[in-house]
């Protein structure tokens, strides 16, 4: 198959790279080559001809969007909209990545696919207008909305908490804000499983379970073998520009339930972020 990745680049779009170039042929779109807020881009895209165009390229940095609500829809929606029409004109299928934060957290449960988006921040309904692109422009699409995601070098939560750790004696950490932490290696193998299907609509893909900031920091620094103490605090006592949902978690049940997908759980892929 022949398979564009927008934000080519970035963690989840390397890591894809990795995972797909065998046996597919890999059209890699860089964001410092390929801006998808361009809409010359569109016929650009369509020129290459994929079969499928994975649209990594995001802004994802939700404080970010709080701040810059416009850029947030400029870059999630309307960059989504340009690489849907695109897909439309060659008649490629779209596999765009969404995020557990188009929900509002109230759920005391882990959300399902079928559960309604409710988004509370401007990055969630930033993104949630990007699915609604994708579903309305296209046949065939698949939405995966994923959580927490992290690599090496990523520089993501558990590179910032092993930061800190060597900087300060003890650490404050958010007890009631609970995700799906979810390893970028994983989700790509998960990704490569998904598009072999061709069964196209709503996935969650994550690693299996959820935890809280607090919970996740623990673990962090007892398998990096860190000795810390860690303070558990309150959403409310951590001054942030976004408001994310307190209970972000998402259960992997269609692709689990009807294509046999299923990723291993948060503490073994943390671990495996150690080792590997």
């Amino acid at each position: 198959m022949k398979i564009a990745i927008t934000g080519s680049d970035g963690q989840l779009g390397r890591a894809l790279i990795l995972a797909l170039r065998d046996p597919h042929t890999i059209i890699p779109l860089p964001h410092r080559e390929f801006d998808i807020t361009d809409r010359a881009n569109i016929s650009n895209l369509a020129s290459l001809q994929p079969e499928l165009v994975i649209q990594c390229a995001a802004m994802t940095n939700v404080d970010g969007a709080a701040r810059d609500p416009v850029n947030a829809f400029r870059i999630n929606a309307f960059g989504t909209q340009n690489v849907a029409l695109a897909c439309q004109k060659c008649k490629a299928a779209l596999l765009y990545l969404s995020t557990n934060e188009v929900f509002d957290g109230k759920k005391d449960a882990p959300y399902l696919e079928h559960d309604a988006p409710n988004p509370i921040n401007a990055y969630g309904k930033s993104k949630l207008a990007g699915e609604w692109y994708a579903q309305h422009l296209l046949e065939k699409f698949y939405i995966v909305r994923t959580a927490w995601l992290y690599a090496k070098g990523g520089g993501k939560f558990p590179d910032k908490i092993l930061e800190l750790a060597q900087r300060q004696s003890a650490l404050s950490v958010v007890r009631d804000e609970i995700g799906s932490p979810t390893y970028v290696p994983d989700l790509a193998n998960a990704l490569a499983q998904l598009i072999e299907t061709e069964q196209y609509g709503m996935y969650h893909l994550v690693n299996a379970g959820a935890c809280s900031r607090y919970e996740w920091a623990v673990e962090i620094l007892r398998m990096a073998n860190v000795p810390r103490a860690v303070k558990p605090i309150t959403l409310a006592e951590y001054a942030r520009a976004s408001t994310p949902p307190p209970n972000g978690a998402l259960e992997n049940f269609a692709a689990a339930t009807t294509l046999n997908i299923k990723l291993r759980s948060w503490e073994d892929a943390l671990r495996a972020f150690f080792v590997e």
